[in-house]
């Protein structure tokens, strides 16, 4: 792991780095000192590791949590090169969204393509993020909406690592049986309303959670509109959990 730069204001120390071609974020209390709990946080489709919600949402997780929290670049998302395939992928994405169908198996292709990279990347991030002495080996959880549900599902299914996951903004296609494999507490995000995931795909993808402890959080409003108070559920839920 390399650093590429730090900075710190309003008590949050803000890290770059890259791991081999991942690049990422890493956000800490200033001065924080000793092992604490980690919160990993996978951005939506389009977004980076610094978009505005995954910068948001990590400094109040920083502050108000203590945790340390690290952001990375998806496969082909950010900082990092696109490749023909991805391409391919996501033209087939954009022509079943002209057409005004169905797009969850466009979705599902895509979030399928990117996890056969992303998981094995989110968990050599997690190896060397708890070897810095201001991480540790603490209890990890995951924070992912939409795309970052999407690669959230597999990453937790496949890492016993992590704890427990905050998800939602995505439907059931393509996850049914990794799902099921997701037995850590897990807090569902939906929205009522949401204008790029069906309703009945969102509630599907809860029901396909093996969790013994999930619990489903509905709100009206499209599909980037989850309000601020999640934040405030959020950070109770890890509280609860990552103790």
């Amino acid at each position: 792991m390399r650093f590429i730069s730090q900075t710190s204001s309003d008590g949050v120390t803000e890290q770059l780095f890259t791991l081999g071609e991942v690049p990422g974020v890493l956000w800490t209390p200033e001065d924080a000192a000793g092992a604490r709990p980690l919160i990993l946080m996978g951005h939506g489709g389009g977004q980076h590791k610094k978009a505005p919600d995954i910068v948001a949402r990590a400094r109040r997780f920083v502050t108000e949590g203590g945790y340390a929290v690290v952001a990375v670049d998806a496969p082909n998302h950010g900082d990092r090169p696109k490749t023909e395939e991805f391409a391919r992928v996501v033209a087939g994405l954009r022509a079943g969204m002209a057409a005004g169908g169905d797009i969850a198996p466009h979705l599902a292709t895509m979030h399928t393509f990117l996890a056969d990279h992303a998981v094995p990347e989110w968990q050599a991030v997690l190896t060397a993020v708890r070897e810095l002495d201001v991480v540790g080996a603490g209890p990890v959880g995951y924070c992912g909406m939409s795309m970052g549900c999407g690669l959230g599902v597999p990453f937790v299914a496949a890492e016993p690592r992590v704890r427990a996951a905050v998800l939602g903004l995505l439907g059931v296609d393509g996850l049914a049986e990794t799902a099921a494999r997701v037995t850590v507490p897990v807090r569902f995000l939906l929205q009522w309303d949401d204008d790029k995931v069906p309703r009945a795909q969102g509630l599907a993808l809860f029901d396909a959670l093996g969790s013994a402890d999930k619990t489903l959080h509905a709100n009206p409003g499209n599909h980037g509109e989850i309000p601020e108070f999640e934040i405030d559920s959020s950070l109770r839920f890890f509280a609860r959990h990552l103790a």
